[in-house]
């Protein structure tokens, strides 16, 4: 083996990259645990508060408060006082509180948490490839998915995503019956509900603990039957629909082209079907960016593995990119098929026969 030369400067950059990935695994631990104790909540909109101040309002133990509370403030996910006491800025409010705002990042680390618990199942996985199927992850991979994804959801589908598509916000004001699949919570769903209510919205998912969580959302939203979810694959939902959407999912099936295929056919003339799907360029080097991180590493733990458990096993991947997702389009049948638009996370396609 020829001996390399080190570059120490490069070296320590390493270095020091690696303990920054230290403490964002380990924060990220700690932001869940806050969330779930109610501490983020707790600091909220009240004057700074003590960790014995912060464990009597929630129930929690003074001295593991305050060592939660100043690994949080390292991380700038706190604010130190400078007199022994915490509070959440403006900022750290949105990031950690305000769940309708779209820089609402609780769901995120439930989402990269719950993914890395997984580490030993993906280690066998990685050996025979046969994948980790969606429903074997940490339950809050579910709940950290709605919560992280609806915000975005919340930002963009009624103002751009569906103005975007030829024709279809106008059905949508008038009446049409759509399809929302792979819905997990039905957060898309429920959001298109409230807007067009002259439509109805059924979500379909193969997941029932998902499909019964969707269901309760509806109630509370008392929507008078225009949202309904059922369990079903995204091979054979029952049905026909003026649009068929796909929310950051299709990625994740064993069968996109079948999916798809299937989609063609339950389309009404005149149809369109949408699907969003993560951000990404067509050529590996153009996601070696933070975005990219993140959606390589989720993809790698959870969605590569989750399109291996099924039947095809395509294995897409959360970094596709819009020429792969366009010949799947193609390969089931549409002719039409087109990016109506972006953000810095997404991409939105538009598919029509």
């Amino acid at each position: 083996m020829s001996q390399q030369t080190i570059d120490l400067d490069r070296l320590d950059t390493l270095v020091q990259q690696a303990v920054a990935d230290f403490g964002s695994v380990l924060v990220g631990a700690l932001v869940v645990v806050g969330d779930r104790l109610g501490l983020f909540r707790s600091l909220a909109g009240a004057p700074p508060q003590t960790p014995g101040e912060l464990a009597t309002s929630t129930g929690t133990n003074e001295r593991n408060v305050r060592e939660w509370a100043n690994a949080l403030s390292a991380a700038g996910y706190l604010t130190f006082t400078g007199d022994g006491r915490y509070t959440l800025s403006a900022e750290q409010v949105q990031l950690f509180v305000e769940e309708d705002s779209p820089a609402f990042m609780i769901g995120g680390f439930q989402v990269v948490t719950a993914a890395a618990k997984a580490d030993e199942k993906l280690t066998e996985a990685f050996t025979h490839g046969h994948g980790i199927g969606w429903h074997e992850h940490h339950h809050d991979l579910f709940a950290g998915t709605e919560r992280f994804f609806r915000p975005g959801y919340l930002a963009n589908l009624v103002q751009s995503w569906i103005p975007s598509l030829d024709g279809v916000e106008g059905k949508l004001r008038a009446g049409a019956r759509v399809a929302d699949i792979g819905c997990g919570h039905g957060a898309s769903t429920l959001i298109m509900a409230r807007s067009f209510p002259e439509s109805t919205f059924i979500g379909f998912d193969y997941h029932e603990a998902s499909i019964d969580t969707a269901r309760a959302g509806a109630a509370r939203a008392a929507l008078g039957g225009r949202a309904s979810f059922a369990v079903a694959a995204a091979r054979d939902f029952p049905g026909d629909y003026d649009f068929i959407c796909y929310f950051d999912c299709l990625h994740d099936m064993g069968d996109p082209v079948g999916a798809l295929t299937h989609a063609r056919a339950a389309l009404r003339p005149g149809g369109t079907v949408m699907v969003v799907e993560p951000y990404a360029g067509d050529d590996v080097g153009d996601n070696l960016n933070p975005v990219g991180r993140v959606f390589y590493a989720v993809s790698s733990l959870v969605c590569t593995p989750a399109s291996q458990a099924q039947e095809v096993g395509l294995a897409l991947g959360a970094q596709a990119g819009p020429s792969r997702l366009i010949e799947v389009a193609h390969a089931a049948g549409f002719s039409g098929a087109r990016v109506a638009t972006t953000t810095p996370f997404n991409l939105v396609l538009e598919l029509q026969p």
